[in-house]
């Protein structure tokens, strides 16, 4: 059940239509918590946000949220619990996105470190950072050359 009160931002086929590129979902249990981590620790841009659903830009990209509430009728919704994590196996890469800053504000935060920032053989410097709700972050920059 949707928690929006009002009219929506855009009319949904108005906005999907908008879209190009690549792009992604994220379901989360809490978005005011979610936000936070978005823009405290990646410093994205909220383009718009309500209980049920934000857009957010950063890097030259754009994303999206889901509160878990509006994924009902969603067939992901069984696999929706406090047991699951989510995202496993997906690295969600920030491109342009200081890893020591990224790190740092999220160490402030309080958020979970998996590998701190480090020159790596591919060609980026980058750290591992876990938002509340388990998803991986990676934001990074490229070295050398």
């Amino acid at each position: 059940m949707k928690k929006r009160e009002g009219d929506a931002w855009m009319a949904a086929d108005e906005f999907g239509r908008s879209l190009t590129g690549v792009g992604f979902n994220l379901l989360v249990r809490d978005m005011d918590a979610a936000l936070r981590f978005q823009t405290a620790v990646l410093e994205a841009e909220v383009v718009y946000s309500d209980p049920d659903f934000a857009v957010l830009r950063g890097y030259g990209g754009l994303w999206m949220l889901h509160a878990d509430h509006t994924y009902n009728d969603h067939p992901l919704r069984g696999s929706l619990n406090d047991e699951t994590p989510r995202g496993v196996g997906a690295e969600l890469r920030i491109y342009n996105c200081d890893p020591d800053a990224a790190e740092a504000r999220a160490r402030d935060a309080g958020y979970t470190i998996l590998a701190g920032s480090a020159d790596k053989p591919h060609g980026l410097r980058d750290a591992y950072i876990l938002d509340d709700d388990g998803y991986l972050w990676v934001p990074g920059v490229g070295i050398g050359g």
